[in-house]
């Protein structure tokens, strides 16, 4: 079944990317991939991207919870 999305991402809230993408490069600092905004990051493993992504979303849980 295909989407309409077309295999694109939509930003939901524009106003979010530039923080997201500040907290994509921190994290990914964090994690040894030093200027990841320029990377290509096809030549990037699995486990180096999984690993920025799976903590973005570590740390928005944590700031969603803890303003519960």
């Amino acid at each position: 079944m295909a989407s309409n999305n077309s295999g694109r991402n939509r930003t939901l809230v524009p106003e979010a990317k530039q923080g997201l993408n500040r907290l994509k490069t921190e994290v990914a600092s964090e994690v040894g991939l030093q200027d990841y905004e320029n990377i290509d990051k096809g030549n990037l493993s699995s486990r180096q991207n999984g690993s920025v992504g799976g903590e973005m979303v570590k740390r928005m849980v944590e700031s969603y919870e803890r303003g519960l």
